[in-house]
């Protein structure tokens, strides 16, 4: 049975797009900052062809033999956010940009939502994350108002203390906002950002939930469990999806977690897809503008790739690639529009194919549901996308 594990190294840019201008983020890349650092060492990644990429040749050297296929992703739909940039690499591209709110969010959107919690609410504006608890936790312990920020992304989050709002109480509130959050409010994602400790010492915990709006139209998911194939969603991918067309899910407290649960289903028998979401390269290092810290993430997934290459089979694909960029070296701590990687590697695969730019990342989509039809799966493909399966060799 055929399987694919397809790899979202969040955040994981390779240079900027043609109209990163417009998007605020001109000369941004991720790779190329990551590169700068004494951290990075990624090898695995070098040896399947990663600074084969279009554009990629000034973060490593490019010479020699590679033995994956490579591309250069363009993103297509009009943001630079987690929910549409994994839409997009799912088949579905978004020709309008998700609401964002530079201002706060209106009373239209207020009101209900404190009538709807009981309780108050604080800031209301972009902030850091990390910031936005350190400068109203205090008051927040006090007086149980909510914190709720957004950021250049087009986010709901709200921030409270566990020992203030219970984490389940916390998951109601986000639900009530998602519920509220729609039309011309139609937020990309509600998240619950709990933290713990004492002012001055606020951090984060690991039990941050995303609530997504669902896809506006079919994705990948959806035409592969319609199949009757497994969809397996590994870290934030089931709530980035809304659990639309996800058969089987389990969620991860960080990197290591997500490539262990991954390492899991490389060890069990399943037919379809295993689709991860690796959040620490954006969360914890992207957005904090912490170079080093990006590049040993790179560095210690790149000392885990041959780990799950080997407990590959015969018939197993693995996609590497990214939704976005975050360049940590920039003055911004927001995202970046930037083109994103796709390395792609079979045992059955003959290697050293180097695919261009393509269009869209949409085009992993139709090159995962035409390798999966091959297995006896008839699927109806209705996605965005143009499959590169033939150019791979496979």
């Amino acid at each position: 049975m055929k399987r694919v594990f397809l790899i979202v190294l969040d955040s994981f840019g390779i240079g900027e797009m043609p109209d990163a201008e417009a998007f605020g983020d001109r000369g941004s890349s991720t790779i190329a900052s990551c590169a700068a650092s004494r951290e990075f060492f990624v090898p695995n990644m070098e040896k399947l062809g990663l600074f084969h990429i279009d554009g990629v040749g000034l973060a490593g050297s490019p010479d020699g033999a590679f033995t994956g296929t490579v591309a250069r992703m363009t993103e297509r739909s009009m943001g630079k956010d987690t929910t549409i940039g994994h839409w997009e690499i799912a088949g579905h591209v978004s020709p309008r940009p998700l609401p964002v709110f530079p201002e706060g969010f209106p009373q239209e959107v207020l009101a209900p939502f404190r009538a709807a919690t009981g309780r108050g609410v604080l800031c209301n504006k972009p902030y850091s994350g990390t910031q936005v608890i350190e400068d109203y936790g205090r008051q927040h312990m006090d007086t149980g108002d909510l914190i709720v920020y957004t950021s250049a992304d087009s986010v709901f989050q709200i921030a409270a203390h566990e020992d203030v709002v219970p984490v389940e109480q916390l998951y109601t509130y986000c639900q009530a906002a998602r519920q509220i959050l729609t039309g011309p409010y139609g937020v990309g994602r509600v998240i619950a950002r709990p933290f713990v400790g004492e002012p001055g010492h606020f951090t984060r915990t690991s039990n941050r939930h995303d609530f997504s709006l669902e896809p506006p139209g079919p994705t990948m998911c959806d035409v592969l469990s319609q199949a009757g194939l497994d969809v397996i969603g590994v870290g934030k991918i089931n709530d980035i999806f809304a659990g639309k067309g996800i058969t089987e899910f389990v969620r991860t407290t960080g990197n290591d977690d997500g490539m262990a649960k991954t390492m899991d289903y490389a060890k069990k028998a399943f037919h379809g897809l295993c689709f991860v979401n690796l959040v620490d390269f954006d969360m914890l290092y992207g957005h904090r503008n912490n170079v080093d810290g990006y590049a040993r993430a790179l560095s210690r997934f790149d000392e885990q790739l041959p780990t799950l290459m080997e407990a590959m089979g015969p018939e197993d694909l693995l996609i590497l690639t990214a939704d976005h960029g975050c360049d940590p070296a920039t003055p911004s701590t927001d995202h970046s529009r930037e083109y994103t990687p796709m390395v792609a590697w079979s045992p059955a695969m003959k290697g050293g194919v180097n695919l261009g730019t393509r269009d869209t990342f949409a085009d992993i989509a139709a090159t995962v549901a035409e390798y999966l039809s091959e297995d006896g799966c008839p699927i109806e493909n209705t996605l965005d996308g143009t499959s590169f399966l033939r150019e791979m060799g496979l």
